[in-house]
């Protein structure tokens, strides 16, 4: 469009310097040659329009917008026309806590009031694509900028709309995918309106207030010290019954003891610990008694 601009201007200067009373009067028919000359070759070149690929191209004449629109690769299109490029490929906004992480520089975590009034600093992550049959419709009732004007706002606002249900130590733990859950559904709505198509959504961190961090850590201890003396006092329950069990073996083999051994087993005990002594390499002195006795251990090394 620049060198047809440029090659209608040397037309007319040449028109202008053909009717002039002067020297290079007749240049004039040369100057209005090179003219037309550099309106063909931007009108070649303008007709050409290349496409990137995961872009869609938007055709603009006059102000007026195009519905038709041109797809990645080598278009030929009216010389006059101006092509706006969109981005069509998945797209990821986010709004973080951390400096440099998100799509502005600083802390752009989304700040909101939770249903028990404590104020709660959540990270988001954001991934949608523009329709590209919906890319015409952008450019007339947004413009390009729709990260700013649609993305963004959006996005915040659903975020800030939805936590006020929840109590704020429910949005970090248990209704964390429900509340994840809620807020899609707000986005895709306001997103499938206006031409973009909401993929996926991320509630990448919910940060909470400072005391009920304490407080939450304080009740975790307080139950893993209550789970630590359920095991404790386990422990001692199982080594009292050991105890009590054992204590019972020893009654009943005393009982036995008392009540079932005759002489004959005495005799039959003696004789086999005097067989142990008797192998045993230490010398000994042992003195024997009757028959029914049993034997005297007078020195043993």
């Amino acid at each position: 469009m620049f060198i047809i601009v440029i090659g209608i201007a040397i037309l007319i200067a040449g028109f202008v310097l053909s009717k002039q009373d002067h020297p290079h009067a007749r240049f004039g028919v040369t100057v209005r040659i090179a003219g037309i000359m550099i309106i063909v070759l931007g009108g070649f070149t303008s007709m050409f329009k290349t496409i990137g690929a995961g872009q869609v191209g938007v055709k603009t004449l006059f102000g007026k917008v195009d519905d038709d629109v041109l797809y990645s690769g080598l278009n030929i299109v009216n010389p006059l026309v101006e092509i706006t490029s969109f981005d069509v490929k998945t797209q990821n906004y986010t709004m973080s806590a951390v400096h440099d992480e998100g799509m502005k520089s600083g802390d752009d975590a989304i700040r909101v009031l939770s249903a028990d009034g404590l104020e709660v600093t959540i990270d988001l992550s954001v991934l949608f694509k523009v329709s590209a049959s919906q890319a015409p419709e952008i450019l007339r009732q947004i413009g390009d900028d729709y990260l700013d004007k649609i993305v963004r706002p959006v996005a915040r606002t659903a975020i800030r709309d939805n936590a006020v249900s929840y109590e704020a130590v429910a949005l970090y733990s248990i209704k964390r995918q429900e509340f994840q859950d809620r807020i899609f559904r707000t986005i895709n709505r306001s997103f499938a309106k206006r031409g973009l198509v909401l993929e996926q959504l991320l509630v990448r961190n919910v940060t909470l207030p400072e005391s009920v961090k304490k407080t939450i850590e304080s009740k975790i201890n307080a139950e893993q010290d209550a789970q630590k003396m359920i095991f404790v006092l386990q422990k001692e329950k199982q080594e009292a019954e050991r105890k009590r069990v054992e204590a019972q073996g020893i009654a009943d083999y005393q009982k036995i003891l008392s009540t079932g051994l005759s002489d004959k087993q005495l005799q039959y005990e003696a004789i086999k610990a005097q067989k142990e002594i008797a192998l045993s390499p230490n010398s000994k002195i042992i003195i024997m008694g009757n028959s029914k006795g049993t034997p005297v251990l007078i020195n043993g090394n």
